[in-house]
């Protein structure tokens, strides 16, 4: 007896090790399951048969037991020696295949593959050998539909062999479907960033994008509302582009849900047309679902490529990353529930459809367990129980396709990987982050205010640069030791930054200002006397006082340092301390800074601890104002820094007292500045306040302004 060719053997063995191991890419983009059709649809017009060497098994198997591959009742030993079975296969093959042009080496490649549904058992027989077996006395005789046994050479029922090839063509289809599909969604949700943000650079565009950005930008969906959360913590509004984005994205969704549907019939698994439709109905919900794993992954990563490839700020991602999980959550329902009609009960007790119901029930519970009623009152729990019910919802899906088809041949797993990789790209960097980093001890200094709510921690030896926008994710670990993974964001304030201006001297020895702050010092002077006519009277800061000094040393001429006001999280433990285990995470970019520091002007409105994103900036830019309200308890602030600001020619420092920003943006548009960059810091309240007064002065008067809002909302 032959066997199969070493080609064949071959051949086999790579194709199952690329579909098993490495998923294959996508069906239509380097997968085939059924290729050749032809052969594979008489693999299954026979594989229900009973043969002499076979015993009954359970033939209940459902849809999952068709797109695997089959799931023989006849053991691989028992076909690979059946000569019935084999020479009905092969004179099959030749001729339903003589019409379709199939290579010869494609049918040897299925044959050593799958006729025995295990390449690891080989057949008495290649194709040809079985063929010239069959050839020898040609069959006669067709099988009738109902038959049960194959105890002799037949030849297939044209009727049920027509039902089996519909059906891999319908089904293999709709895959090619849903992977063309979900490519568009992925490079849609990944390349509309990027082509918005590149879209400043082309010729003609920066005019359009400036009449653009006070009714697309600017402007929140809600109202004011934005940082601020929305009553009874429903969430945080969208502004008007990123409604945009999000309803063209769902829409997007929704249309290629709605799409390309196609039914043939007789089909193998579905009786009626409707059932069909409704069981790809089904297939594309779960598929769609995948998809938007990595784009929900990606959107949510501190190191997110789209963050450096465009001038969008990591708030607008998560805010995406919330609404995409939300889709996702739906496309989970979706398919859940119109498999019951179609499986329910006979399948619901098998793995694969526990694991995919694990992964669902996951996926609703973090989409309702993530709001702002849950993260506010207790984010530590929200953070744990965030990754903890993520893992759930990867490994559910895992376990949901590969108990399903254990040979992973279809492609789902493709969306799964690349979720893993941008999962692991963000942890490992963020790893490396740290270490680059390294161990630090860093120095606790209590400034004071109500209860000492306000910290400063400085981090020496560090040299990092002055650029602004940037913070970093800092790690206390023995503050509280059971939770030493908790993190948070704070603005990065260079050490060198916080000391006083120096001065240099003249011929006589005596200090003088630096050029920078002579240049123009007349001109400025008038402006701020012109501005301070306009606006409410503002409290006198107080000078630094030795009371403020003797909380602690100054800051260090070279490092870092972090400004906090303590929260209910980790930082309510910060207590004053020379040397605090301190791992940092950074530095991250906060928002884009370069429409800013193009402006004419640069004005920096600060609220409370915001100073400290602000104080980067005034070093930044030749023409800038600084306006900044605290409350009376947070008086210290003002103290602190004294030293920084007073690089700061014009500034308007108000304690107990607020700013009035439609009067100090017309004020601003008076001078005639054709561009203003307006960068604000602070509480929620204060930034959706300055962000509706940036729109009405950008809709109503000339001049051209550029927001940057950085407020930690996240």
């Amino acid at each position: 007896m032959k066997r199969m060719s070493l080609r064949a053997a071959a051949t086999a063995s790579t194709l199952l090790w690329g579909r098993a191991v490495l998923g294959g890419g996508l069906v239509g983009f380097g997968l085939q399951p059924y290729d050749p059709t032809c052969a594979y649809a008489c693999d299954r017009s026979f594989s229900m048969l009973m043969l002499d060497c076979s015993t009954p098994m359970d033939m209940s198997g459902g849809m999952e037991m068709d797109m695997d591959g089959g799931s023989p009742i006849i053991s691989p030993r028992c076909r690979a020696g059946n000569t019935p079975w084999l020479t009905s296969m092969a004179w099959c093959v030749h001729t339903q295949c003589a019409s379709h042009d199939v290579l010869a080496s494609d049918i040897e490649a299925f044959w050593a593959a799958q006729v025995t549904e295990d390449p690891s058992v080989p057949p008495k027989w290649d194709f040809g050998a079985a063929l010239a077996q069959a050839t020898k006395n040609p069959p006669t005789k067709v099988l009738a539909a109902s038959a049960e046994w194959l105890n002799h050479t037949a030849l297939v029922n044209p009727d049920v062999y027509l039902s089996h090839y519909n059906a891999m063509v319908a089904v293999q289809r709709e895959n090619e479907v849903e992977s063309a599909f979900g490519i568009a969604i992925i490079v849609a949700g990944f390349g509309t960033p990027v082509v918005l943000s590149w879209m400043g650079y082309m010729p003609y565009m920066s005019r359009a994008l400036n009449k653009v950005k006070p009714y697309l930008v600017y402007p929140s969906l809600v109202g004011t509302y934005q940082v601020r959360p929305l009553p009874y913590l429903l969430g945080n509004a969208p502004t008007v582009g990123q409604s945009l984005f999000v309803f063209l994205f769902f829409a997007l969704n929704l249309v290629l849900m709605a799409l390309g549907y196609r039914s043939m019939q007789p089909h193998a698994w579905f009786p009626t047309a409707s059932k069909e439709i409704l069981a790809y109905i089904f297939y594309r919900a779960g598929t769609l679902g995948f998809v938007l794993i990595p784009l929900l992954i990606l959107f949510s990563s501190r190191n997110n490529v789209l963050l450096w490839a465009t001038n969008w700020s990591h708030s607008t991602f998560l805010l995406l990353h919330r609404w995409v999980a939300r889709m996702f959550a739906l496309q989970a329902l979706l398919h859940t529930l119109l498999a019951l009609p179609l499986y329910w009960p006979g399948e619901a007790r098998k793995a694969y459809w526990i694991w995919g119901a694990v992964a669902t029930i996951a996926a609703v519970v973090l989409v309702f367990g993530s709001g702002l009623y849950v993260r506010r009152p207790a984010y530590e729990v929200f953070l744990v129980s965030h990754v903890v019910l993520s893992v759930f919802v990867l490994v559910g899906c895992w376990y949901h396709i590969k108990l399903w088809m254990p040979q992973l041949g279809w492609g789902y797993e493709t969306w799964l990987y690349a979720g893993m990789a941008v999962w692991s790209f963000d942890r490992l960097l963020r790893v490396m982050r740290v270490l680059k980093t390294g161990v630090r001890r860093a120095r606790v200094v209590e400034l004071g205010g109500d209860d000492g709510q306000y910290v400063r921690v400085d981090i020496e030896g560090l040299r990092w640069g002055p650029e602004p926008g940037q913070h970093v994710y800092a790690y206390f670990p023995t503050l509280r030791p059971w939770t030493p993974w908790e993190n948070h964001p704070f603005s990065v304030v260079p050490s060198a930054l916080l000391q006083p201006p120096a001065k240099t001297t003249d011929s006589s020895g005596r200090g003088r200002p630096t050029v920078a702050e002579a240049t123009g010092e007349v001109e400025k002077q008038q402006r701020i006397t012109e501005a301070a006519r306009m606006l409410p009277a503002a409290t006198p800061t107080s000078s630094r006082t030795s009371n403020s000094i003797s909380r602690g040393s100054p800051p260090p001429t070279v490092g870092l340092t972090l400004y906090i006001k303590k929260a209910s999280g980790i930082t309510k433990y910060l207590r004053a301390e020379e040397s605090l285990l301190t791992l940092l995470e950074g530095p991250y970019s906060s928002q884009s800074t370069k429409a800013p520091l193009r402006c004419d002007r640069l004005l920096l409105i600060g609220g409370g601890i915001g100073i400290t994103s602000l104080v980067p900036w005034v070093t930044r830019h030749w023409n800038v104002k600084l306006c900044w309200s605290v409350r009376e308890s947070a008086r210290c602030l003002v103290d602190e820094m004294e030293g920084p600001l007073s690089r700061v020619a014009e500034k308007d420092v108000r304690v107990g007292a607020r700013l009035d920003f439609h009067a100090l943006l017309a004020a601003e548009e008076r001078h005639g500045w054709a561009t203003i960059g307006v960068v604000v810091s602070g509480p929620g309240g204060l930034c959706d306040d300055v962000r509706a007064a940036v729109t009405t002065a950008a809709r109503a008067g000339k001049a051209v302004f550029e927001l940057e809002v950085d407020a930690y909302s996240w």
